[in-house]
C-alpha cells in the first residue's frame, strides 16, 4: 500500500534515482538539512508495505511573492508583498514513472497547502516547471503561468480550496 509520509532517517535516499541528478542530490544531501533547519518540509512516496525505499518525493516551503508578477485580476487584490506556499520540488523514481504517481503526491501536496490556509494567511500555491511537460503536468492542476514568466505557475487559494470543497 502506498503511503506519503515526511522523510526520516529510516528511508533509504541513496537509492533513489529520479534520472536528475540535481534533484537526486538534493534528496541525499540537503532535503533533511533543510527540514531540520525548518526551511521546508520534505514527503516521501513510499511502499509500506516493502522496506524503506522511496518511489517519489515532494518538497514545500513558504514563499514571499511580489504580486505584480501575478495576473492582473490577482494583482489588484493583495499588496505590494504576499505569502505564499510554493512546491519546490517533486520526482517519481525512473522505474515507477508514468505511472500516475506523481499525480497521487501532487494531490496530497494541495490538500496539505489547503490545510496550512485555513492556519496561515497564504494568497497561493507556486510552481517553478522545469521543461513543457511539467508545465502542462502543473496546468492540468488548475496553475496558470505567470505573464512575465510562464514557466512559473501560481494556482490561487481560493481556486485550491474549491477543488478540495
Amino acid at each position: 500500500m502506498l503511503k506519503i509520509e515526511p522523510l526520516g532517517k529510516q528511508h533509504d535516499r541513496a537509492g533513489f534515482d529520479c534520472g536528475s541528478r540535481e534533484l537526486n542530490q538534493y534528496l541525499r544531501s540537503t532535503a533533511r538539512q533543510h527540514l531540520e533547519r525548518g526551511l521546508s518540509r520534505t514527503f516521501v512516496l513510499a511502499d509500506g508495505a516493502g522496506p524503506a525505499s522511496i518511489l517519489g518525493f515532494f518538497t514545500l516551503a513558504s514563499c514571499e511573492i511580489r504580486v505584480e508578477t501575478l495576473p492582473a485580476q490577482y494583482a489588484k487584490k493583495y499588496p505590494h508583498k504576499a505569502p505564499a506556499a510554493r512546491l519546490a520540488r517533486l520526482a517519481v523514481h525512473v522505474e515507477r514513472q508514468g505511472q500516475g504517481l506523481g499525480s497521487f503526491m501532487m494531490v496530497d501536496a494541495m490538500q496539505r497547502i489547503v490545510a496550512v490556509s485555513e492556519n496561515l494567511g497564504i494568497i497561493g500555491f507556486f510552481v517553478d516547471a522545469k521543461n513543457n511537460p511539467a508545465q502542462a503536468f502543473y496546468k492540468q492542476f488548475g496553475f496558470i503561468g505567470l505573464p512575465d514568466n510562464p514557466m512559473e505557475l501560481f494556482l490561487p487559494i481560493a481556486t485550491l480550496r474549491q477543488s478540495f470543497a
